[in-house]
């Protein structure tokens, strides 16, 4: 506006056009919402009611997608949408992560202002800055038409007789339609802040690359999970094949070998063989276990908990398969549960408890120990803990000094197989192991 050439660049006008769709906006969101609360309100008592009231709340939504879209007339910089996206597809997600969201309900509160208030703000700075100077300047043109040359009302609240009179009128009513061009201005960019303000996302680039690290952190833990698999695949098909192999042949040697000090070595080098071939087994199914790429998160727990020393009780149900990244995070933190109730609690029994509901998967893994575990203590639990935030998760611990303790952990997550209609979706076992 600090240029000269203001006045006759294409700004002025669009600041018009901001202010006058505001007005003509702002009158639809009025009858709108007052519409939806008033019928809303009144089939209340019959619960017809409560559908339209939603819709009153998130009418927001659709005043802000509009608003967004008419702040490109006087804001050169886009507008962001503060919404995230549902963690999973389907009317009842969008809702409740909609409803959940201070966006919604800032944008709710700025539909109930704008309705309200700003809307006649925009018609009556339309009408005083704009229609009432261009009313002026055309005095001439309507003592010429309308009052047969003899005489004019200006703003029908004054009347001119002469010409001179009514030029130096339109004279005025021009130098007054330049200083409102510059007040349309002022107020447009004003009412443009305060729209950003209150339904723009407040830290859009910060949004944008928070969006852009969780993708490259996802990619990142594909990619993890994707070498897991590679390396558990060379060590069984590879390794694995050549130990049993020489297993075979030492055994078979060894049966040959008349008695004596070499039959004793081979006898050495056949056991140790077999061992190194138990030892890389384990560490195969450290990597990532046959079982769960296999049959799925359910029946690797059950694995999991069959090999405990401590008594295990699991009750667990997916539907079927989920994410190999989710199922394997979900796996290595039973796992590592298990791992730390038979090394450090001193418990008698544990449970792992989880199901799939509503797009997310819930873990609980609950041991009658000594309690007293701290996540922050540098343990293989804040490895865990970071693990599952990777995939957007959250993990919880309880454990109060004398127990019990319980971990809970929850990823949103999909089913991406169901479960065979002969198979079972869930696995309910106990595994009594003796310490």
């Amino acid at each position: 506006m600090s240029r000269p050439g203001f006045l006759l660049s294409a700004w002025p006008w669009r600041a018009v056009g901001y202010l006058l769709t505001g007005a003509v906006a702002g009158v639809v969101a009025l009858v709108g919402t007052v519409t939806l609360a008033v019928v809303g309100g009144v089939l209340t008592s019959v619960l017809v009611g409560l559908p339209l009231l939603v819709m009153l709340a998130l009418s927001g939504l659709v005043v802000a997608r509009l608003e967004r879209r008419r702040l490109c007339l006087v804001d050169a910089d886009p507008v962001s949408d503060p919404h995230r996206d549902p963690a999973a597809a389907g009317l009842w997600a969008w809702l409740t992560t909609r409803l959940k969201e201070q966006a919604t309900w800032r944008e709710f509160g700025y539909t109930l202002l704008f309705a309200g208030l700003l809307w006649p703000v925009d018609a009556l700075v339309i009408t005083v800055a704009l229609l009432c100077p261009a009313s002026m300047a055309a005095t001439p043109l309507l003592m010429a038409t309308v009052g047969d040359g003899r005489e004019a009302k200006v703003l029908k609240q004054w009347t001119v007789t002469t010409w001179p009179a009514a030029f130096g009128v339109a004279l005025l009513g021009l130098v007054l339609l330049a200083l409102g061009l510059y007040a349309l201005g002022i107020v447009a960019g004003a009412r443009a802040g305060l729209t950003r303000l209150l339904i723009a996302s407040r830290d859009g680039e910060l949004d944008a690359r928070v969006v852009e690290l969780s993708r490259s952190r996802a990619r990142l833990v594909d990619a993890f999970e994707a070498e897991r698999r590679r390396i558990e695949r060379d060590l069984h098909d590879g390794a694995q094949q050549r130990l049993v192999a020489l297993t075979m042949t030492l055994g078979l040697a060894r049966l040959d070998a008349p008695p004596g000090p070499l039959a004793d070595q081979l006898a050495k080098a056949h056991d140790e063989a077999g061992q190194a071939l138990g030892e890389l087994r384990e560490l195969i199914q450290g990597i990532h276990p046959k079982v769960l790429a296999d049959y799925g998160l359910s029946a690797a727990v059950a694995d999991v908990a069959d090999r405990s020393v401590v008594p295990v009780e699991v009750d667990l149900s997916v539907p079927g398969r989920l994410d190999q990244a989710v199922e394997a995070a979900a796996y290595f933190v039973v796992c590592e549960a298990l791992a730390n109730v038979a090394k450090h609690s001193g418990a008698g029994r544990a449970e792992v408890r989880g199901h799939h509901s509503r797009g997310r998967l819930l873990l609980e893994v609950r041991d009658d120990g000594r309690g007293g575990a701290d996540a922050s203590a540098g343990s293989g639990l804040t490895g865990l803990a970071d693990r599952v935030s990777v995939l957007d998760g959250t993990l919880s611990l309880s454990s109060p000094t004398g127990g019990p303790t319980l971990l809970r952990v929850e990823f949103p997550c999909e089913v991406t197989e169901l479960a065979e209609a002969r198979g079972t979706s869930g696995v309910r076992v106990e595994a009594d192991r003796s310490v």
